[in-house]
């Protein structure tokens, strides 16, 4: 293990200017580009193996594919397609059939219409809601002064059962809308298929959890 700490997301240098970005360019005594020969050799090695290389070629060319006006130029381009969009084009490009979806009971009417649009496209879908199997908090030592509902039953999330049912059904890709922080980080871990995120759950800002971040000089100053 190495005994360096990396800081990529305090580097001092402007990003034009980066090692990370061009040959000559700078960067701090812990830059991972500099420091990480090693581990960087690893890696490479797994982008050449398959599936990990079509999956990785594909997910470059889905990032070209946001964006418009390319021809004139880096400085010229803007932004083409929404992420839903950018979901479904992925799909298309690696020929999957077979979608699975995880979702928080919160955002169930967000869930009923992503599932139709994939559906629209001809998509197998599958879809589980977050308190599948009814299972009360009490299972995972959770008592009525920790429940959002005290004295009352209260079904806990289960992103285990999620993505095992999901796993057994086969799914070849899974897009997760909602799921509690810590409930993604269980699916993530017991999903067999590739993940990736529609929507996160931010219950203060309407789900966009940058919001507080836009406004850390604001709003959100207490949290600095």
């Amino acid at each position: 293990m190495s005994d360096t700490v990396y800081n990529c997301a305090t580097c001092p240098f402007k990003p034009t200017d980066r090692i990370c970005k061009t040959d000559s360019g700078r960067y701090p005594d812990n830059c991972p580009t500099v420091k990480a020969a090693k581990i960087q050799t690893m890696a490479l090695d797994e982008y050449g193996r398959e599936p990990v290389s079509t999956f990785a070629r594909q997910a470059s060319l889905q990032e070209k594919d946001g964006y418009a006006n390319r021809e004139s130029g880096y400085e010229n381009v803007r932004p083409a397609k929404p992420r839903i969009e950018e979901i479904f084009d992925f799909i298309e490009k690696m020929g999957y059939s077979k979608i699975g979806m995880a979702f928080c009971i919160g955002l169930r009417k967000e869930a009923a219409q992503v599932e139709k649009l994939f559906a629209s496209r001809r998509l197998e879908m599958v879809s589980v809601i977050c308190k599948v199997g009814r299972v009360g908090k009490e299972a995972i030592g959770i008592g009525d002064h920790d429940k959002i509902a005290a004295g009352e039953f209260e079904s806990m999330c289960n992103p285990i059962l999620q993505a095992e049912l999901l796993n057994e059904a086969g799914t070849e890709f899974n897009v997760l809308i909602g799921l509690c922080v810590g409930h993604d980080s269980l699916f993530f871990q017991y999903a067999k298929a590739p993940c990736t995120v529609l929507a996160v759950k931010d219950r203060v800002t309407g789900h966009n959890p940058l919001a507080a971040i836009y406004t850390l000089d604001s709003y959100y100053r207490a949290l600095k």
